[in-house]
């Protein structure tokens, strides 16, 4: 192109597009209040370090409380091609309500480097703290269950195969658990987002003597960032919090397939909430767990997220480069559906209706065939002798049709003479949860420590 030459309006790099394609007005507003505290905070600090005027400051103050107060109740009007995000939008308008002279030294020693790690961080905080209560209000849903429903024995499963018989509120603590486990890690990684960026200029600090930790108490950070050019560069707090994202909602996932499985005809062991299924729009006898469905599909959303921002990052040289704005749009996008997915995974289980009739009806005789190995075993057999002794023991009763715990005990004895008539015993679903007592086991006495221990995580 010819110097001076105008770009075609069919360019794409050309005129318009130039500008929305940089914009990042229309999802960075969501930062608003974050934004104008973080410039309270700051134009504070330059007024204490004689850089703007006392009088100057409450100008500003009041000015930028008026411009919240237009977004708190959506009267604040986006110019488009003038504001360019959720910085400049403020700053305009600010300079719109108290002047442009005093406005324009609001800007004074910061740059939008760290502004915008700073709205990010003290929003990512704040979501972070409330998905934290949800994440709390579930699992004291879980504990409450797990505690009431704590005689219903159902199958427990590997492989999808029936394998051993355990409590219904054993499954539910396996899942629970998990999502205390994500609790810890969440109540971690917020304090590595709780860190103070502002006062580290565009890479290389401030020249005003800011001071940043009368900033950091007045934002509520838990402490400073110590290296200017790390601190506008840094989007670990964001890649971290996905990643706990995604893993929360794995999690989430498979307890929604439990669920599903469960919810299905072939077990009926739960029956969802009208709210949380849907009806089929041509078989009228189907109830659908769309609910489940979606949380389940919702976790690769989640994921997604994880990697469009670690791929974002990858090879970015020091220190802040505009690919990082791609930062922002995955971080709002799976905050919301953490959030959103806990809640409504919270309504599922505080509402679900369980079956245990039915679960005990899924009962097999042979998920006890390892109670009639550990019957020998405690008559002094090695258990891999009592294994195949078992095992001998489920083929003569898929041979002869005969229920495992239907054969009589001369058709035991056949099998090992060291069976005595007491083996009868073994073939209780009841019995065989209650001997599993140790620690973390399925018995009524080991449930009940899981959920003093699962409670006591809470805080």
């Amino acid at each position: 192109m010819a110097s001076g030459a105008k770009p075609e309006g069919n360019m794409l790099w050309g005129g318009r597009f130039t500008g929305k394609y940089n914009e990042s007005i229309y999802f960075d507003r969501a930062l608003y209040k974050q934004d104008i505290l973080g410039s309270i905070a700051f134009a504070r600090a330059n007024a204490k370090a004689g850089i703007i005027s006392q009088d100057e400051f409450q100008q500003i103050e009041a000015g930028l409380r008026k411009v919240q107060a237009e977004w708190d109740t959506d009267a604040f009007v986006i110019v488009p091609g003038v504001d360019e995000d959720i910085h400049t939008a403020n700053e305009r308008r600010l300079g719109e309500i108290i002047g442009k002279h005093v406005a324009g030294k609001l800007h004074t020693g910061r740059s939008r480097n760290e502004q915008v790690v700073c709205d990010m961080r003290m929003w990512l905080r704040d979501e972070l703290r409330a998905i934290e209560g949800h994440l709390v209000s579930l699992l004291r849903v879980v504990a409450a269950r797990a505690e009431k429903e704590i005689d219903y024995v159902m199958p427990g499963y590997t492989h999808l195969q029936r394998a051993q018989p355990i409590r219904w509120s054993h499954w539910l603590l396996s899942h629970g658990l998990a999502f205390a486990s994500d609790l810890e890690r969440l109540r971690e990684v917020v304090k590595r987002v709780n860190r103070n960026p502002l006062g580290c200029g565009a890479l290389a600090g401030n020249p005003f003597n800011l001071d940043r930790d009368m900033i950091t108490e007045e934002l509520g950070f838990d402490g400073l960032l110590w290296n200017s050019m790390g601190a506008v560069a840094d989007r670990d707090f964001v890649t971290e919090s996905l990643q706990w994202g995604a893993m929360l909602m794995q999690h989430m996932s498979r307890w929604a397939e439990d669920l599903i499985i469960y919810s299905t005809s072939e077990f009926g062991f739960v029956r969802l909430a009208d709210a949380y299924s849907t009806g089929s729009s041509l078989m009228p006898q189907k109830k659908n767990p769309d609910s489940l469905e979606l949380l389940r599909g919702r976790s690769a959303s989640a994921f997604g997220d994880m990697a469009t921002l670690m791929m974002a990052q990858k090879g970015l040289p020091s220190t802040y480069n505009k690919d990082l704005q791609e930062s922002v749009e995955p971080m709002l996008r799976q905050v919301k559906t953490v959030s959103d997915s806990i809640q409504i995974a919270n309504g599922v289980l505080a509402t679900l209706v369980t079956n245990p009739a039915k679960m005990r009806a899924a009962l097999d005789p042979f998920m006890l065939a390892t109670d009639v190995a550990d019957y020998l075993v405690r008559k002094g057999v090695p258990f891999r002798e009592t294994h195949h002794i078992s095992g001998r023991c489920v083929a003569e009763s898929e041979q002869t049709g005969i229920p495992m715990n239907e054969l009589s005990y001369e058709q035991m004895k056949a099998i090992d003479a060291r069976f005595d008539e007491d083996i009868a015993d073994a073939f209780d679903y009841e019995v065989s949860v209650e001997r599993r007592s140790a620690k973390g086991g399925t018995s009524k006495s080991s449930v009940l420590e899981q959920i003093e221990v699962l409670t006591a995580m809470l805080g």
